[in-house]
């Protein structure tokens, strides 16, 4: 039978803890016990989504986010990490190091752009390399569709909002960081970037990023995640067989988006 510490020392072969940045905390977050035979792959570990990995039997929930990041002063029901202990459901995290690692986060999303000859930059995390000629808005575009087909979409209005500032030159050179990395365009820029696309920017960003000439696409945080879970859940199948991998269903993106 397979333990969650059996799955844990297979996690860190995928996402390897030294890849993670000191601030992180990545590792086995809820420890419950016992055999596992389901296991549920998730960006996030939301009350939903705990009770889907309830409801389909799964003793063990894999995510990316942290579900305990900042130290536990008390703890009450309406907490994650106590609702999964109360439902004997443990909990593996790997933030950083799964961002960083080779065929993680960042390489997924590097693969949905068909990007060549990929290096790693901002410390590791980050990977740039080389796409065929294509417009900003023509990627914005292409961003909202391609992740739209790998995120748990809202049954009405835009699936994945996109936003960019434009240089007006062609990206030929792409540099891609998901979730919170629109700070990192100047790291981008010093790779010989044309764009950097990520999760998240804010209106410094995008103002600094324009005066320089650079072009920055911002395609949600959610968005530019989520695609990983099905990289992770297939790499835990071909290491666990026995064992039933699924991918949640429940986990969305938090924002509703005005049409």
């Amino acid at each position: 039978m397979t333990t969650t510490h059996q799955i844990y020392e297979g996690m860190q072969r995928i996402a390897p803890l030294e890849l993670a940045e000191s601030w992180d905390n990545p590792g086995l977050l809820v420890d419950c016990g016992g055999p596992v035979e389901k296991v549920l792959v998730t960006l996030d570990i939301t009350p939903e989504v705990v009770e889907e990995a309830a409801a389909k039997g799964c003793s063990l929930i894999v995510a990316h986010h942290p579900v305990i990041f900042s130290p536990l002063k008390k703890l009450g029901s309406r907490d994650v990490p106590f609702q999964l202990v109360q439902s004997g459901i443990s909990a593996i995290c790997m933030h950083t190091n799964l961002d960083a690692a080779e065929g993680g986060v960042n390489e997924v999303l590097a693969g949905i752009f068909g990007m060549r000859n990929w290096e790693t930059f901002a410390g590791g995390c980050g990977r740039v390399g080389e796409i065929d000629p294509i417009t900003v808005p023509q990627l914005a575009k292409k961003a909202q569709q391609e992740l739209a087909k790998r995120c748990n979409l809202p049954a009405e209005g835009p699936a994945v909002q996109v936003k960019y500032t434009d240089s007006g030159m062609p990206v030929r050179r792409l540099a891609v960081i998901s979730g919170a990395g629109g700070s990192l365009f100047e790291d981008a820029i010093a790779m010989d970037a044309d764009c950097l696309l990520t999760g998240e920017a804010n209106h410094h960003h995008a103002c600094d990023a324009a005066r320089l000439g650079f072009s920055l696409i911002a395609a949600g945080h959610y968005a530019t995640e989520f695609p990983v879970t099905a990289a992770v859940a297939e790499k835990l199948r071909a290491a666990f067989p026995e064992v039933e991998v699924l991918v949640s269903t429940q986990n969305r993106d938090p924002y509703t988006y005005i049409v």
